[in-house]
């Protein structure tokens, strides 16, 4: 039987179905969910393609998954970019439920597998932790800046109620850790990597959950960190890296700032990229894609004893 691709484009507030040519707004409420199933329950060969679109999605896809629809959650930028090769530059909720529903036609896309309760908590904690960090510093700068005192006793006070915080989330984190022998397994065999500690392994696990089952090319691509070729003819263009998860670059990176300073097997490498030229950003960039592949490969490993 021929699968059908619904487009679903999904805001705060409500949810623009398209299938089939014809469009209807929902609620982006349990009763808009309800009605979802229900249309989707006279198409049983309907499979459902969403954007990410920043944690509003979590709950309709919950639900779906619940249900045995497949559903899969892609990429916003390659749906824009697939609606700019159609031509299609104007943006509204029908249109984009269209172009979701024409771009699932094209491409197929596998459907995302359902998050497992622990893998939800550990993300959670993660990206918040991430977000107070940020605002600590932002209110860090901000504070030697001001020259009143009083505003400069509450600046002080903010920054002690941010850094308390951040402790609870870790204390949580380590909590979540101690009642999952999976992930404390996990975790430890990541650690065992010289320049990745708790934090870092804990964090690339929460946003790179895949890890394990890859291969290097996938993980150094998930991750945003395989360099792309720019070449025509004769000419040889730079290769840059882009895409990918943003997060897990951002958890790998003090790791390898450490690891080009201190990891036996990094750190010749990362100077030997120095000696050729190489920008230290690029560089570093080089030993945060060694990093990634060499976790995804600890992790096939049923006992794995070697360091790195």
């Amino acid at each position: 039987m021929t699968t059908i691709y619904a487009g679903l484009d999904i805001a705060k507030l409500n949810l623009q179905w398209h299938l089939a040519g014809r469009g209807q707004e929902l609620p982006n409420t349990a009763a808009g969910h309800r009605r979802l199933l229900k249309l989707l329950a006279a198409q049983p060969r309907a499979h459902v393609v969403c954007e990410a679109s920043g944690g509003y999605e979590r709950e309709v896809v919950a639900v779906l998954q619940a249900a045995g629809v497949p559903v899969s959650v892609v990429n916003p930028a390659r749906v824009r970019d697939y609606a700019r090769a159609c031509g299609q530059r104007a943006k509204t909720d029908p249109i984009d439920a269209a172009i979701l529903s024409a771009f699932g036609e094209a491409f197929k896309p596998k459907p995302t597998l359902p998050r497992s309760p622990l893998e939800e908590q550990l993300t959670e904690l993660v990206r918040r932790r991430v977000q107070i960090v940020e605002t600590l510093v932002a209110q860090r700068l901000q504070a030697q800046s001001l020259t009143l005192p009083f505003l400069r006793r509450q600046a002080k006070r903010l920054v002690q109620r941010l850094k308390q915080e951040i402790q609870e989330i870790e204390t949580q984190l380590q909590r979540l850790r101690a009642q999952h022998l999976s992930l404390d397994q996990r975790a430890q065999k990541l650690q065992t990597i010289k320049g990745v500690g708790a934090l870092t392994a804990l964090g690339v696990l929460a946003e790179l959950p895949e890890l394990g089952t890859l291969n290097r090319g996938q993980a150094a691509a998930l991750a945003g960190l395989a360099p792309h070729p720019r070449d025509s003819g004769k000419w040889r263009g730079r290769r840059t890296t882009g895409g990918g998860r943003a997060p897990v670059r951002r958890a790998l990176y003090m790791a390898a700032l450490v690891a080009a300073r201190s990891n036996d097997h990094l750190k010749p490498f990362y100077q030997r990229l120095r000696l050729a030229g190489k920008p230290a950003k690029v560089a570093l960039t080089a030993v945060m894609r060694k990093l990634v592949v060499y976790m995804n490969h600890l992790l096939k490993q049923p006992a794995h004893e070697l360091s790195f």
